[in-house]
């Protein structure tokens, strides 16, 4: 299911929609079944983006055992079990949201940073750690020229592009961050093609779960 559904389904349809879904056919890991697995350390099927996030750190070497992480952003989709996840990865685990105060005090601390908050360039340089890992989450889609210009400088390629288009997908991060950090995941193609292919995986799993119960 493509969550979220239209507003005119009402309050609470795309819960309604996840609980009608057979949990070991739940790819997304929506379900409220698969959830409690997660939160129980017993992972079955989990939420692709954030499952995505995992793999991509694991496989460019990126200690999370001990780390200092910080996720912005509590969503079901993405911020809760991202968090599950890094905790099962041993690392210390903070949440931010709309409501915590001083937000940067918390992410100035942050050895692993994931932005998943939903609004563009809304990680500065200024909130970013030196040589931090820093996960961009967010899909924004852009239609102001003069932010783009802000963001990126009047000679930038992705300006161009914006030109030719007329609009642009960026993250939550800054692109400044990236003179901060020690390591960036773009937007477009960081995190989303994993968010694909941990999509892939995890209906190869339902699959052979099932065919072991039959």
């Amino acid at each position: 299911m493509q969550d979220p559904l239209p507003d005119g389904m009402g309050k609470g349809a795309s819960k309604q929609v996840f609980d009608a879904i057979a949990p070991a056919k739940d790819v997304d890991g929506f379900h409220p079944e698969n959830a409690g697995r997660l939160a129980q350390g017993r992972v079955t099927l989990a939420p692709c983006t954030p499952s995505g996030v995992i793999e991509l750190l694991r496989r460019e070497g990126i200690a999370m055992k001990g780390a200092e992480a910080v996720v912005i952003g509590r969503s079901d989709i993405v911020g809760k079990p991202m968090a599950m996840l890094l905790l099962a990865e041993d690392a210390t685990v903070t949440i931010c949201h709309s409501r915590t105060r001083d937000l940067a005090a918390h992410t100035t601390r942050a050895d692993i940073l994931v932005a998943a908050v939903g609004r563009p360039a809304f990680v500065t340089p200024e909130m970013v750690r030196p040589g931090a890992t820093v996960i961009d989450v967010g899909i924004n889609r852009v239609t102001d020229r003069a932010s783009m210009q802000e963001w990126f400088g009047a000679e930038s390629t992705r300006l161009a592009s914006f030109d030719q288009k007329g609009s642009a997908v960026v993250g939550d991060v800054h692109p400044g961050v990236a003179d901060v950090a020690g390591a960036l995941t773009p937007v477009p193609g960081g995190v989303g093609p994993l968010t694909i292919a941990m999509l892939l995986k995890n209906t190869l799993t339902a699959a052979r779960q099932r065919v072991s119960n039959s």
